[in-house]
């Protein structure tokens, strides 16, 4: 039974919590037992608290006996990553420079309304430090592997969440992307992951990284993706870059397929170099697509590739979150993430003001291009994950992982949405994923073609061995 459980869906585990056939605190249960079998190899989580997880699920069975639920998610376990206030445990963010005490008693906008939601916490996942690059380890935690192997990275920022829900940890956890932080652990570890458009999600406090940091949804289903977006894109006064609430619900239409659709799909963004496995799983999806009625087209967005751009926005919001540390708190930090940031201080405005000027200017050119064509399909990543405790592949000729991950920073600057699906595996089982972007806000239209197509070419009755051992 216990194996059944923590395989189950968030919509499957609300079902079977109305008819009675299973409680929250069955489910609670099941779900800590995962992370206490399977944790070790892949060290998804960096604070587990039994205690706190039983009391909230234990409230949660009691109101289904009363017969009175609160809100779309009671009862359903959530994995936390430790980026997001929790007002019961510290927030570290991958850090040892943070003080645990300064950030009790607060919580994160999607904190706060999942459990407006009834949610059961299940605890925090892991982070690389302050969540500043594409794979998971930091000083305080050490990395987080792959489910599927490991002996591989579970991409990152979010790799923590990511790994989580792969293996049954929990069917829906939160995660944020800067750079493409859930889209990347979620093509890595095979789950799916949105970084839905800027504003969507409130989040608070600001990110060191400002305008290119969303949070967002990291579940097994795109179901389940667009159910956590209807509860977290609640409203929440203290994000005051949030667009204004269009109270959508992302369930709605889910089921209304993509035949009509006119839909680029790109293999490479025109200069992206892409493993060969990779490129044939993406294109035997946009099969899938013209297969279900959609009108697909094989162009490019034609835009150069905005990495030095991205680099000074994204290292400039590092070294800004960083200037009043001192020598002593240095020394505790990842010391790649230091040399990063002290590079990007000696930037000039004017180096900052082209990046800007570069970022407008591709938000246009993607604006435009969202007038001929409803989404564009791509690869998430050009490969799949590599050695753990790495911040690049072996061999790779360069020492930023912004340079592996082509497909997502362009879209944290233009503020798109994203979602990340599972397409494939490679040779070595490692899974492979889709990238499917949408015009800006909307989301709904990204998560209707997801769902499609996650219907059509299912992987999801297919595990990390580890799963399973």
């Amino acid at each position: 039974m216990g194996n059944d459980i923590v395989a189950m869906t968030a919509t499957e585990l609300l079902a079977r919590y109305r008819d009675g056939s299973l409680s929250p605190v069955e489910a609670a249960r099941a779900m800590l037992a995962q992370i206490e079998r399977l944790d070790g190899p892949v060290n998804a989580w960096c604070l587990v608290d039994e205690e706190t997880t039983l009391r909230y699920a234990l409230e949660s069975e009691l109101r289904y006996q009363h017969g009175a639920p609160k809100g779309l998610v009671d009862g359903v376990p959530v994995g936390v990553k430790d980026v997001f206030l929790t007002p019961m445990w510290p927030t570290l963010r991958g850090s040892c420079t943070v003080d645990p005490n300064s950030t009790l008693g607060k919580s994160a906008p999607c904190v706060a309304a999942l459990d407006r939601h009834g949610y059961v916490p299940l605890g925090k996942t892991t982070t690389p430090e302050f969540g500043w690059k594409g794979v998971t380890d930091s000083p305080l935690c050490g990395p987080t592997n792959n489910p599927w192997n490991p002996a591989k990275t579970a991409g990152g920022s979010s790799g923590g969440s990511s790994a989580a829900v792969a293996l049954g940890m929990g069917p829906l956890a939160l995660g944020t992307d800067a750079g493409g932080s859930i889209r990347i652990p979620a093509s890595f570890c095979g789950i799916v992951g949105l970084k839905p458009s800027f504003g969507e999600v409130p989040h608070w406090p600001a990110s060191p990284f400002g305008t290119l940091a969303h949070a967002g949804p990291m579940t097994w289903t795109v179901e389940d993706c667009a159910l956590l977006m209807n509860v977290i894109s609640e409203a929440d006064h203290r994000d005051t870059q949030a667009v204004p609430r269009r109270n959508i619900d992302y369930l709605a239409n889910l089921e209304d397929g993509v035949a009509g659709m006119k839909i680029a799909y790109s293999p490479n963004l025109g200069h992206v170099e892409v493993t060969p496995e990779v490129e044939a799983a993406v294109r035997e999806a946009a099969k899938v697509f013209s297969a279900m009625g959609a009108n697909v087209v094989e162009v490019d967005p034609s835009f150069s590739d905005p990495l030095g751009s991205f680099g000074h926005l994204f290292y400039g919001g590092a070294a800004n979150a960083m200037r009043d540390l001192g020598a002593r708190k240095r020394e505790l930090m990842d010391p790649e993430l230091v040399k990063v940031a002290e590079k990007a201080a000696k930037l000039s405005m004017l180096d900052y003001m082209a990046a800007v000027n570069e970022r407008m200017a591709l938000c246009e050119r993607m604006a435009n291009f969202h007038q001929k064509y409803d989404l564009l399909l791509t690869p998430t990543l050009p490969i799949t994950a590599f050695a753990t405790n790495r911040e690049v592949p072996e061999d790779w000729p360069s020492t930023r992982w912004p340079t592996w991950t082509p497909f997502t920073y362009p879209f944290n600057m233009t503020g798109q949405p994203g979602l990340s699906v599972p397409c494939g595996f490679c040779s070595d089982g490692l899974p492979i994923g889709l990238q499917i972007v949408g015009a800006r806000f909307d989301d709904a239209r990204v998560l209707q073609a997801g769902y499609a197509y996650q219907r059509e070419a299912p992987l999801t009755d297919r595990r990390p061995p580890l799963f399973h051992s």
